[in-house]
């Protein structure tokens, strides 16, 4: 094996671990919000600074291959996808966060059946699973499997996309609701957000796999 590709297999493995812990920090701020664990949330809170670390190293350790191995073809493709990637992951760390702090900062646990009407809970269930199946899409190099992710995403939109008449329902009913109507549609427009990240995620697989450039267009 070479030194290059011991290099790519050492960024691989990086890159695994960082797909685990933003995995992780996802999970974790459903469980805080489900369970109403502001504790847990802390905890989130403060594993941020670990996510934004592992960023920073895999960024650097990019640029050391770039620099002392100029890779070609498919690793360049490979180190390219790897850069992006890494961005989008410490990305969804970002939106694990802001959600934990909600959490926080509400008084009293969320109303279980407004959760339910907007699809709150569905929609973390998704996200979740959809970077699950992005890091296996990843390590297994299946196109297919990265693919089946734009449409899940759709689902995603289409969630956010009504959220907003069920909350004003819900505030209509009673207007000591609106904070709470407030930071459940921030939540959803956050895990909206995850879902675009995700597909930025598999449009890197494809491009790493296929040499096919994805950005900007709609695939069918």
């Amino acid at each position: 094996m070479t030194q290059l590709e011991n290099e790519l297999k050492a960024l691989k493995s990086g890159l695994i671990q960082m797909w685990d812990l933003a995995y992780s920090q996802l999970e974790k701020a459903q469980l805080s919000l489900i369970n109403f664990d502001q504790g847990l949330a802390r905890e989130v809170m403060q594993k941020e600074k670990r996510v934004n670390g592992y960023e920073l190293k895999i960024d650097t350790d990019c640029e050391n291959i770039f620099a002392l191995y100029t890779p070609v073809a498919v690793d360049l493709r490979f180190v390219l996808a790897v850069l992006k990637i890494n961005y989008n992951l410490e990305r969804i760390g970002d939106y694990a966060e802001g959600i934990a702090r909600y959490v926080i900062t509400l008084k009293v646990p969320f109303n279980k059946d407004i959760l339910a009407k907007t699809q709150l809970t569905a929609m973390l269930d998704s996200t979740i699973g959809m970077v699950r199946e992005s890091k296996q899409a990843f390590e297994k190099e299946d196109v297919v499997l990265a693919r089946s992710l734009f449409q899940k995403d759709e689902t995603l939109d289409i969630i956010n996309r009504y959220a907003g008449k069920i909350l004003n329902t819900f505030v209509e009913n009673d207007t000591h609701n609106f904070h709470e109507a407030l930071y459940v549609h921030s939540i959803i427009q956050k895990l909206e957000r995850v879902g675009d990240q995700i597909t930025n995620i598999a449009e890197e697989i494809i491009f790493y796999l296929e040499a096919r450039v994805l950005k900007h267009k709609k695939e069918k």
